[in-house]
């Protein structure tokens, strides 16, 4: 199914600042393909390489974040320093158990990260799995895009499987025109789909999870997951669709990261050469246990482990 057992995220991470307490937050480092990387990495162990590819400043917090992923045993190889930026930064304002973000990404890096076609063809090569999103394009100029997507595209012919969550976030796109384009012409390179219901009925309309199902399958992609709150899992590939009821879930405290630690847990157990029906349990046990903590990320104690 693949052809190596390397992971590449390719995305922005950012400095998080979670709630912990009444009027106290926590720093530490998020981003949607980032959240997903560091999870894989933690499932799957030192036998399944995972790298994040991106761009971060030549600053303290940016040395930092890179200390951290190496010390927990992620590829550092493929992130890339800009002396002239940082990282971008965000705070988590909960609501219940409910959140709201407030952003500071002006000077992010990450927007950069597509700039050198060389670093994309060599961050890519030989990667059995490279792993996008829909934030991860909207942070890119569209010449920025369009590089990400002939690197990807050479990827799958040197054999390599795409994943692509489509995220959407309205704020960060310029018209729901430029996020349909955008986000139909990279299915075009996509292998597995990792979309969300909400975000999906949003943007295009769609009456139920059947219809995105159906919409995602229409073009072209094999393997499709739709992820749908407490809702069931959809779930279709080469054509056989199944229904995977989700668990209920007490104790919630932050649902930050829900759906990255979901990827995480599904794309681990595919890696580890577990079918479509039993992959999609460890993506919904991972991401039980991050809705259960403040912030994206788990303790890594608390991260499930593969047999």
């Amino acid at each position: 199914m693949f052809t190596s057992n390397r992971t590449v995220a390719i995305g922005e991470a950012m400095i998080e600042m979670a709630v912990v307490g009444e009027g106290t937050y926590e720093r530490s480092f998020a981003g949607d393909t980032f959240n997903t990387a560091w999870h894989m990495a933690q499932l799957l162990g030192p036998d399944f390489p995972v790298g994040f590819a991106t761009k971060v400043g030549s600053d303290t917090i940016s040395t930092s974040f890179a200390e951290e992923l190496e010390a927990n045993g992620m590829d550092i190889a493929c992130i890339a320093r800009d002396a002239d930026c940082t990282m971008g930064l965000y705070m988590i304002e909960l609501d219940g158990v409910e959140r709201h973000f407030h952003y500071w990404r002006n000077h992010s890096a990450a927007r950069l990260l597509a700039d050198d076609a060389a670093w994309l063809d060599r961050v890519t090569r030989d990667a059995g799995l490279i792993h996008v999103s829909g934030i991860t394009l909207a942070i890119l100029s569209p010449d920025g895009r369009a590089r990400l997507w002939d690197a990807l595209a050479q990827a799958r012919l040197r054999g390599a499987r795409v994943s692509f969550d489509p995220n959407v976030r309205p704020r960060l796109w310029t018209s729901v025109t430029e996020t349909r384009d955008t986000l139909a012409w990279f299915f075009e390179i996509t292998d597995v789909a990792l979309p969300s219901f909400d975000d999906e009925a949003a943007l295009w309309g769609d009456a139920s999870p059947d219809a995105t199902l159906k919409r995602f399958a229409q073009a072209g992609i094999p393997e499709i997951v739709l992820k749908n709150g407490a809702g069931a899992v959809l779930a279709c590939a080469n054509g056989a669709k199944i229904s995977v009821p989700t668990p209920p879930v007490s104790d919630i405290r932050d649902t930050s990261g829900a759906g990255d630690a979901f990827n995480a847990g599904y794309l681990a157990a595919r890696l580890s050469a577990m079918d479509q029906a039993d992959a999609i349990p460890w993506g919904q046990r991972v991401s039980s246990r991050v809705i259960r903590h403040f912030g994206a990320r788990l303790p890594k104690e608390r991260v499930p482990k593969f047999e």
